[in-house]
């Protein structure tokens, strides 16, 4: 990637000889205590809240083209860091799963929930760590951009095109967030979770994010067990019922968990939904209580 500097037009100066007379008035002959120091270059540095037609794994300076978030759209740069100490002192990029790259992560998790209203991963949202190129590296770019998209669902998460600003996407009533499904299963496994609309018969519900602990992926998500007792004081909480012996008596639990290399990346969030099987719900379950949700 090319580095942008700051430019700064200086024009050939004509060196004038002035024999027998002065200089005329209001020069001093010293042609170098006149002009304003320069500035130090600038690398270039993308913008936030800015919008594109694509995803971007590298910020190849050459791809930047911005776009109208009221236009169609893929991606949304919704925060824009940047690496210091230890994690820029590095010849090269940050390779996924390297602590820089969690590092990043983390402040773009961070950055990301605030703008949107709640956990990206409560809604159909997808978070991308974007870092400059191996060109832009190498000239002094440490900045990375958090880019997020609008995904199909939960079981197809394939960027989808849209209009408008994420600002606040996971706020009040909107379309985005995670509300009440009908799992299809196979056997204990879930194989799709559709959305459906909480008044309508269903046996799930999105009750929030947990973040599981710094352990191997392969260790942790093949303890399913181990996955089910973090989402269950969401349950609880979420139900308002007793975090007791109970619970297992009044819902089981479904989860997504991320990808391995996302796991590698830092993205320890847990997806969790409360999963009722021996009856339809027809209202969501926040703050039903024992009543809404007994021991069966």
């Amino acid at each position: 990637m090319r580095r942008w500097l700051t430019a700064v037009a200086v024009g050939a100066v004509a060196a004038l000889a002035f024999t027998g007379c002065g200089a005329p008035a209001g020069v001093d002959r010293d042609l170098a205590d006149d002009w304003p120091a320069l500035g130090e270059p600038r690398g270039f540095v993308p913008e936030r809240d800015v919008c594109h037609l694509g995803l971007q794994d590298v910020g190849y300076l050459t791809a930047y083209h911005p776009v109208d978030c009221g236009a169609s759209h893929r991606v949304e740069t919704l925060h824009i860091g940047t690496l210091t100490g230890a994690d820029a002192s590095r010849g090269t990029p940050p390779p996924a799963g390297s602590a820089p790259m969690r590092a990043a992560h983390a402040e773009c998790d961070r950055e990301v929930n605030k703008v949107v209203g709640a956990d990206w991963r409560s809604g159909r949202l997808g978070l991308t760590v974007v870092f400059p190129s191996s060109q832009g590296w190498t000239g002094g770019a440490r900045w990375f951009r958090c880019d997020v998209s609008e995904i199909g669902s939960l079981d197809e998460p394939g960027v989808v095109p849209r209009t408008g600003s994420l600002k606040g996407a996971l706020s009040g009533a909107s379309t985005l967030v995670h509300r009440c499904f009908n799992p299809k299963l196979s056997k204990d496994d879930v194989t799709a979770m559709v959305a459906v609309a909480c008044t309508s018969k269903h046996h799930a519900e999105f009750v929030g994010v947990y973040q599981a602990p710094e352990v191997g992926y392969a260790s942790y998500t093949g303890n399913s067990q181990r996955m089910y007792k973090g989402c269950q004081p969401l349950i609880a909480t979420f139900a308002k019922v007793p975090r007791n012996g109970d619970l297992d008596y009044r819902a089981g639990g479904i989860f997504y968990h991320p990808s391995e290399q996302e796991w590698k990346d830092g993205n320890r969030g847990i997806q969790c939904f409360l999963w009722v099987s021996d009856r339809n719900l027809t209202r969501s379950m926040k703050g039903a209580g024992s009543k809404g949700l007994p021991v069966t």
